[in-house]
């Protein structure tokens, strides 16, 4: 059961949810940590809260009692098992007992049962099959949209399984013989049939449950068919897509929210898109037989035209309306043997054995007993009466409405709240001021005199206005549970200096205002807490500008959106989901990326920050637009301050990493980089473009020249109102340059470094660095050290130009830059890679004539090398692979599916072998290294579930085992080969690879640095590899001398073990993405520094002397530092 932990967890509507210790079958009095989920259906319990599939559940409807059994314990108590559990402290036992006890009477009182209980839906395929990773064979159905895992066949009948797999998420693909493997983003269950015809078979039942899965609004389009179904029973609302199945009607959403707080002993709400496993063909016949037309001839025959709903109807008249249509009967058509019970009951027992659905509804809501008896010992109630004659519609109407409670006029119930937890009470009174409610988002100021005074009242979970504090009836009320969100403007946004908006789920918005902040605040804390639900409290810690719940997907649950609770304050949103700990704050003006995506009926907000995605989902388009427009001037820049800018990833502002990537790639041999200045006018406009949305600028060729880029840099950095070293620090810096001991000055400059703010200080050294390769190509721009420090000193210092030392300070952190920012060998290697990658390939590019406008254009195929699956593509120098995987794709137009590991490959045809790029390596480097005999393919990389499947399982990050060794060391291009295959024992860990001659040898015969090595997939056939499961391993050393050997694995599961373990100590255990590609985008648009490559200046001769001094020796340009 181990193998089946791992990944998120599904999405269920959870009823309680924490760690517990339980006592093992065995009876040890050793209790193991487990991660409990309790939901309407199952109670549930993994290893971890984050694996997605359980260890064990047990079907709620199976559970007979529960008991508790001394200090801290209770147990679960099924028909033959008994279950264990200890939790922290009596207070939470108690809440777990509770919730168990009333989960369980709901589901007894339920008319579904889930599978192996009585009345289960039978499933579309059961049986037995093998599963890699168990012992024994698993006994397997295929129900509805669900694959369900049980120990045996008796089991099956308990209700008592392993885990089930939501097929919304799944897809199934052959494998060998008679296996087949079932894909989540979670885990790969890899199954085994007796027969290729029994596999087929499940095959088929699997991808009828996936069809089912993600079939949403079929169920509805079929409802809707009939006419009368089309509009709500209560209100008339066009496409009603809610309904209750055991009035038989069709609702709106509205409606349906007041259908919630009548209980459901009135009304059983279900939704017609998102309720699949309800919609069973007898329903939905059912429906299309009674619905709507039947139903308000019968609940509706009398409604006086005053009382009836209108689609815009306020919730209180929904409320008032609906109570008195079912809760009381009060327009009912009343049958004519209404008040006469015995008659009633005979005439029920007749109707259910005919076809007349309508009679049975008017007498069950005139009091006839669902459950009366019949006088029949055979068939003693109307359920069996309608079994008996066949009346399958009749039985799932009786069915449905076995706990219905008979209208009654005097049965008048308090409201039930429309969530599942109980929301706090709050109290709150006094004046506010009130504007109408608006059904679109107020643009304009409110003039003080749309407000008007009214006594306002929150209580029980609603808000009620009056015209005065003596007033009796509200002029209007506002139900807590109605409310999506609660906005607080800047203070003298309208007529009134303090306000706040209230937003309801009818896409209506309150603005209300105030004079004084502190009653202002006091009325928002109230508010908030009365609709906020206990999980989402921490929350109300602070001020917030936005607050209120909205549709979500993220992480690995992205098959369907939940909802969440969301707060923005300042540039911070904070969500709380309702599985799992409290988010950490999403930083807006860090995001990677921010755009909307869908049209204009259904909008998505993508946020992207480090890796992390968020799907905010439009549902509502009122509150949705207000989220919108909120988040994305929080994720602006707010003011002139570093701090107060968008950010990157290394906190560098974005508007200097726009200006610096620019340059990088299309000025860096500029003469008189830098010493120039642009045109005046695009230098203004660009800048004040950066300043107001860096984020959304593209620099692009033909439209910024690299002037106009370096002037908008440098104005920037001079107009900082605190400087780039800021005023506290500045004359520390001045002073610090006439040090003359120069080991002591660059030992201040790293102290006063320490110093500055974190922004200050990443800006700083990006700003050097940068600079630092400028001055690398001064034969060619002209700008050595010495002339970079004169244009820079006074912009950074902000002076005038006359004070030398200015100057100084930066002419030495240039020469100094290795040493004060301590840049290590490697990060220097790739910089320098990078850079020469750049200029070379535009050497390259003049000298052939080829790149009239300047940019590197590189073949990339899809899947094969074919002349009709050539795609030539522009790589700028800031492109990984991932970003040109999914250019590729979207230029041929292929969907990405769940789970689709779509890779760019490197293929080398002489050595017949091939190397998957890793997601982040930079596509310029790689292409500057390919031989003529090499060349890039995008394809599925077919292994990459079962590495990560080994991975997940694996221990540590290292491995070790024997292989077939051969060397063939490459000197000047020659090959000189040495020998055969031989067996070796290898070690692999986080720093080298460690060849020893055998398992017993203390000390290695070989080793080498892994992060140098290159590994492909694949032996050349002239070597006569003894097994057909290889790898190529390459090796630069500091002397460009490449080393090259081969290893060969006994089986292909070794060889994609060995190659995991690579590339996880390689890239730190990031092998791939841990947030699913976004693949509706064209990646180019959205990628920071995407821009093209223009033409370098000067001559052809200039330009190959610069890279050669820049390349020819990897440490000559740090002899003077």
């Amino acid at each position: 059961m181990d193998g089946l932990s791992g990944g998120s967890a599904p999405i269920t509507s959870v009823i309680k949810a924490g760690w517990l210790d339980k006592n093992p079958p065995q009876g040890s009095y050793i209790y193991q940590k487990r991660w409990v989920r309790l939901d309407a259906d199952h109670l549930r319990y993994f290893d971890s809260n984050k694996d997605a599939y359980s260890k064990r559940f047990i079907s709620v409807a199976c559970i007979s009692r529960i008991a508790a059994i001394g200090d801290q314990k209770f147990e679960v108590i099924t028909n033959n098992r008994t279950f264990a559990f200890r939790a922290e402290s009596d207070v939470e036992r108690k809440e777990w007992m509770q919730a168990l006890q009333q989960a369980v009477a709901r589901a007894q009182l339920s008319s579904t049962y889930p599978l192996g209980v009585r009345g289960s839906e039978l499933p579309d395929r059961a049986g037995s099959l093998e599963l890699r990773g168990f012992k024994n064979k698993l006994y397997v159905a295929v129900v509805g949209d669900k694959v369900q895992l049980y120990k045996n066949l008796e089991e099956y009948h308990l209700g008592i399984g392993i885990t089930f797999i939501d097929m919304s998420v799944g897809n199934v693909k052959e494998a060998d013989r008679r296996s087949f493997d079932l894909t989540t983003p979670y885990r790969i269950f890899s199954f085994s049939a007796e027969s290729e015809l029994e596999k087929e078979q499940w095959l088929e039942a699997m991808q009828g449950a996936i069809a089912e899965a993600l079939s949403t609004s079929e169920v509805a389009e079929r409802i809707w068919a009939v006419d009368p179904n089309r509009f709500c029973a209560d209100c008339g609302a066009a496409q009603p897509d809610w309904a209750s199945i055991n009035l038989c009607v069709v609702i709106c959403k509205r409606c349906a929210g007041e259908h919630r707080g009548l209980g459901a002993g009135v009304s059983k709400v279900r939704s017609l898109k998102m309720d699949r496993k309800v919609w069973t063909e007898t329903l939905i016949e059912l429906f299309l037989q009674l619905g709507n037309g039947p139903g308000n001839r019968f609940w509706a025959a009398n409604v006086p035209p005053s009382e009836a709903l209108q689609p815009n109807s306020g919730p209180g008249a929904r409320r008032r309306h609906l109570e008195a249509k079912y809760r009381e009967g009060k327009y009912r058509r009343y049958h004519p043997l209404f008040g006469n019970q015995e008659e009633l009951d005979k005439a029920l027992c007749a109707a259910v054995t005919t076809t007349d659905l309508a009679e049975t509804q008017a007498l069950l809501g005139c009091g006839a007993g669902v459950n009366c008896f019949s006088g029949d010992p055979e068939a003693p109630t109307p359920l069996a009466l309608a079994e008996q004659a066949g009346q399958t519609l009749q039985m799932e109407f009786l069915r449905n409405n076995r706990t219905t409670e008979v209208p009654r006029l005097d049965s008048m119930k308090p409201l039930e709240k429309h969530y599942s937890v109980v929301l706090p009470t709050v109290s709150h009174s006094g004046f506010l001021y009130k504007t109408a409610s608006a059904g679109k988002l107020l643009q304009d100021r409110r003039a003080r005199e749309e407000f008007s005074r009214r006594w306002c009242v929150l209580s029980d979970g609603v808000l009620s206005y009056y015209e005065n504090e003596r007033a009796v009836t509200p002029n209007g009320e506002i139900r807590a549970s109605e409310i999506v969100c609660l906005a607080v403007p800047p203070p003298d946004t309208h007529g009134f200096e303090y306000t706040f908006e209230v937003y309801t789920e009818g896409e209506r918005l309150y603005l209300f205002g105030l004079e004084s902040a502190e009653l202002a605040r006091e009325w928002v804390k109230c508010i908030a807490k009365a609709f906020i639900p206990p999980l989402a409290e921490d929350l109300l810690a602070r001020d917030f500008e936005r607050l209120g719940r909205l549709p979500y997907k993220a992480g690995l649950s992205l098959q369907r959106a939940q909802e969440g609770w969301f707060s923005l304050t300042g540039s911070e949103l904070r969500a709380v989901f309702p599985e799992g700990p409290c988010e950490e704050p999403l930083q807006l003006r860090k995001l990677q990326e921010l755009s909307v995506q869908g049209d204009s009926e259904n909008q998505v907000l993508v946020l992207v920050e480090r890796r992390r995605t968020l799907y905010i989902q439009g549902e509502r388009r009122l509150d949705f637009t207000g989220w919108l427009g909120a988040i994305q001037k929080a994720a602006a820049s707010s003011g002139d301050t570093l701090s107060e800018q968008q950010l990157g990833d290394s906190d560098i502002p974005v508007i200097v990493y726009r200006c610096v990537d620019y340059i990088t790639q299309c000025g860096l041999t500029s003469e008189g980089i830098y010493r120039k200045c642009g045109q005046t006018s695009k230098t203004q406009r660009l800048l004040e473009s950066l300043r107001q949305d860096a984020r959304s600028v593209r620099l692009k060729e033909g439209e910024q020249h690299v002037d106009d880029v370096s002037s908008a840099l440098k104005r920037f950095l001079r107009d900082l109102p605190d400087g780039l070293f800021t005023r506290a620090q500045r004359l520390a810096w001045l002073d610090a340059s006439e040090i003359e001991d120069e080991e002591e000055k660059v030992s201040r400059y790293r102290e006063l470094l320490a110093r500055l703010p974190p922004v200050n200080r990443a800006t700083v050294k990006a700003l050097i660095s940068h600079l630092y390769c400028v001055q690398c190509f001064s034969d060619t721009n002209q700008m050595n050290t010495h002339n970079l420090a004169i244009v820079f000193g006074p912009t950074l210092f902000q002076t005038d130009g006359q004070d030398y030392k200015a100057g100084r300070v930066v002419e030495d952190l240039i020469s100094h830059y290795v040493v004060v920012f301590s840049v290590d060998e490697e990060e220097l290697r790739k910089q320098r890679e990078e850079i020469t990658a750049i200029v070379k390939m535009r050497v390259a590019g003049t000298a052939s004539g080829t790149q009239h406008a300047g940019d590197f254009i590189c073949t990339v195929y899809l899947e094969e090398k074919k002349a009709d699956t050539e795609q030539h593509i522009k790589i700028p120098a800031s492109m990984t692979a991932e970003e040109l995987t999914l250019e590729i794709l979207d230029r041929r137009n292929v969907g990405i599916r769940e789970r689709d590991y779509w890779t760019c490959f490197e293929v080398n045809e002489r050595e017949e072998a091939e190397r998957p790029l890793h997601f982040s390596e930079k596509v310029l480097p790689i292409l500057h290294g390919l031989g003529t005999d090499s060349y890039l393919v995008v394809k599925k990389q077919q292994s990459m579930d079962a590495m990560l499947l080994y991975l997940a399982s694996h221990v540590g990050d290292t491995k070790h085992g024997m292989m077939k060794f051969r060397e063939d060391r490459s000197l000047l291009g020659l090959g000189l080969p040495s020998g055969g295959f031989h067996d070796r024992y290898f070690i692999l860990n986080s720093s080298c690879l460690r060849l020893y001659k055998e398992i017993r040898s203390h000390r290695p015969e070989k080793e080498w640095p892994v992060r140098s090595l290159k590994v492909y997939l694949g032996v050349k056939k002239k070597l006569r590899p003894p097994t057909c499961w290889g790898f190529t391993v390459v090796h630069e050393t500091e002397k460009h001398e490449k080393q090259q050997w081969y290893l060969c694995c006994e089986t292909q599961t070794e060889l994609r073990e060995w190659f995991a373990t690579f590339l996880f100590v390689q890239h730190d255990g990031l092998v791939w993405p841990s947030e699913p590609s976004r693949v509706s985008r064209a990646v180019p648009e959205v990628r920071l520094g995407s821009v093209s490559l223009i033409p370098l200046r000067g001559s052809e001769n200039e330009m190959r002397r610069s890279v050669a001094a820049f390349t020819a020796d990897p440490l000559s340009l740090l002899r003077n530092v």
